[in-house]
């Protein structure tokens, strides 16, 4: 039997590299599976959509899994079983960029299970994989006839030397002083990721207007491939709602101006809750029990709709808030050090009704954090844990181990603050935050209680850092947008943006942006980047009352870090047979050897 015929689409990158999308050869019986090959890097990329929707569920249940495949690059797993296990950070962390990108493109009405797997199956160092995954998802589906508003692309971009590239290599990654993903569709950015060396908002709207042409130029590699399958050209028809409009109507009428009204009554968060829904139970209470059950269904779907309505034309028209503030007012602040006795460092920050309590722990070389995949292996001597507990939020619920959601914002705290640890500490630095209390943008929260914390600690930052989390209300009828500062979660869920953006006092250190709505311009997204860097500037002042410089020094019961410079004839000496004397020696003084430098007498 031959095997059968590829259908293969190709597009260069602007350094000359070449793309092909292949499909028609592997993982047939998937709905849509492609292979993107860029030098000796190759990923597959398959997608399965259920036909129907499963009872009672009214969102899209999407899952996007990415893999590393150790025998991509030669190498067998270091874990006690030999094999791929769970998924590392770096996998998740991919995961989570092609999920943001994908997610918003599916019509809001399509419920049914979708399940999309990405696969590194061959690896070469000068393509980093993450970089081709979003375009691997995205082509898999645009070839098949499951609803989507796409396709879409992802990119890397770095900058080095003032010049922007993508998809570097990982020996290129090194030398950027810019290293953002960004995921659009061919008329708008979806979403940016990354970190800087504090550059400023013109240079980010710069790299991301470079990464948009780039990405335009893979979407149309799709949109030739998906033209070559004749399966793609007619969408499936669902149907995952149904609806009532004569009770619709009803909701809107009975319930509009009582909402308003409670919007406009500046509350706190479990009080306005509790308003809403007092609204809603008076509109259902002139049901009887058996009208109910059948209203009840329908009333809470349109009942939301009236809550995100209400909301948005409040702060469209009156600038209106829904605890008060206007659009840039940051919600007050308070903070304190050194508020655990045993930690090495520690900050409380609280903003409005956002808490985290932030501990430092400083360690030796030995304590650092083992990072391997089939593209990394190297020690991490900073980083930082991120912790959602569910009473943060008033709730009660299983804990199911680490989320996605807290190694992402885990992820975005620890490059905001990662460049602002001189190369010369010596010390591995694990920052921990506990997030108490949640409203609105806990991962810039853990990034202010950081730097106070890393302050306390007396680690010997360059600069402080701080972060803020816009959000954007938009009205496509009249036009109109309103870009909020210190979003609420409220501000975040019913709104068009959640913005997060880091930095110094100098420039921006790390940002991440995903948009709900399509067509977002440029001149938007540059009235967000401005009003984020006043509201971080703020922010910055207030946490710097607190403490404004690095502890001279680390903390009595913090572990002491000395060099003794031994001549190098007595090296061997000082080890001992078979380390014997050295251990003896970390025994009875209770010191740490870490490692012997040679001097040259």
């Amino acid at each position: 039997m031959n095997a059968p015929e590829a259908i293969i689409e190709k597009f260069q990158l602007k350094d000359g590299r070449e793309v092909s999308i292949e499909t028609g050869r592997l993982a047939k019986q998937a709905n849509g599976s492609v292979v993107v090959k860029c030098g000796g890097t190759m990923l597959l990329a398959t997608v399965v959509a259920n036909k129907d929707a499963n009872p009672g569920v009214d969102f899209l249940p999407l899952t996007v899994d990415y893999r590393e495949k150790f025998y991509a690059g030669g190498k067998i797993p270091g874990n006690f079983f030999r094999r791929e296990t769970k998924p590392s950070d770096d996998e998740v962390l991919t995961m989570r960029l092609v999920d943001r990108v994908l997610r918003p493109l599916f019509p809001q009405d399509f419920h049914a299970e979708v399940q999309v797997m990405i696969s590194l199956i061959s690896y070469d160092e000068k393509t980093m994989p993450e970089a081709l995954a979003g375009l691997a998802a995205s082509a898999a589906i645009a070839i098949t006839d499951i609803p989507f508003n796409g396709p879409m692309s992802e990119v890397r971009v770095v900058r080095i030397d003032g010049e922007y590239s993508v998809n570097p290599s990982i020996e290129n990654l090194k030398k950027a002083d810019l290293d953002i993903m960004v995921g659009a569709t061919k008329d708008s950015i979806v979403m940016v990721e990354g970190e800087m060396k504090e550059i400023s908002e013109a240079e980010m709207l710069e790299a991301i207007k470079y990464a948009h042409e780039e990405i335009k130029v893979q979407i149309e590699a799709q949109e030739r491939l998906a033209a070559r399958i004749p399966s793609s050209q007619v969408k499936r028809t669902y149907e995952h709602e149904t609806h009532n409009e004569e009770i619709r109507e009803k909701v809107w009428k009975e319930t509009y101006d009582k909402v308003y009204a409670v919007a406009k009554t500046p509350s706190a968060k479990e009080e306005r809750h509790e308003n809403f829904a007092a609204v809603l139970e008076e509109f259902l209470s002139q049901y009887t029990e058996e009208e109910r059950e059948e209203v009840e269904p329908f009333a809470k779907v349109y009942y939301h709709d009236v809550e995100k309505e209400a909301m948005r034309q409040m702060i469209l028209n009156e600038g209106i808030r829904l605890d008060g503030r206007d659009s840039k007012t940051i919600r007050p602040i308070w903070s304190e050090i050194d508020y655990l006795p045993g930690a090495h460092g520690s900050a409380i920050f609280t903003r409005g009704e956002t808490q985290s309590l932030t501990a430092v722990t400083l360690g030796s070389v030995k304590d650092a954090n083992m990072v391997d995949s089939v593209a990394i292996n190297y020690d991490e001597k900073f980083f930082l844990h991120y912790n959602f507990p569910p009473f943060s939020t008033g709730e009660a619920r299983p804990l199911r181990g680490t989320s996605r959601r807290e190694v992402g914002h885990g992820n975005l705290a620890q490059r905001a603050l990662a460049g602002m640890i001189p190369p010369e500490n010596p010390y591995t630095i694990r920052v921990v935050s506990d997030i108490l209390e949640s409203n609105g943008s806990s991962s810039m929260a853990t990034v202010c209680a950081g730097t106070l914390a890393l302050m306390d600690a007396g680690v010997q930052i360059t600069k402080p850092v701080s972060g803020i989390a816009m959000g954007l209300i938009t009205d496509p009828k009249t036009g109109k947008f309103t870009v909020l500062s210190d979003i609420l979660g409220d501000e975040d869920h019913l709104g068009d943006m959640d913005f997060k953006v880091t930095g110094s006092a100098d420039g921006i250190t790390a940002c991440q942006m995903d948009i709900k709505i399509q067509g977002l311009t440029m001149d938007i997204m540059e009235t967000a980047l401005n009003q984020a860097r006043e509201g971080r500037l703020h922010i910055l002042g207030e946490i710097l009352k607190t403490i404004d410089k690095p502890r001279a020094d680390v903390k009595p019961h913090a572990p002491k870090m000395e060099i003794l410079e031994i001549p190098k004839d007595f090296i061997g000496a000082v080890i001992g047979p078979g380390g014997k004397i050295i251990q003896q020696l970390q025994k009875d003084t209770a010191v740490s050897y870490t490692h012997l430098r040679a001097h040259e007498t």
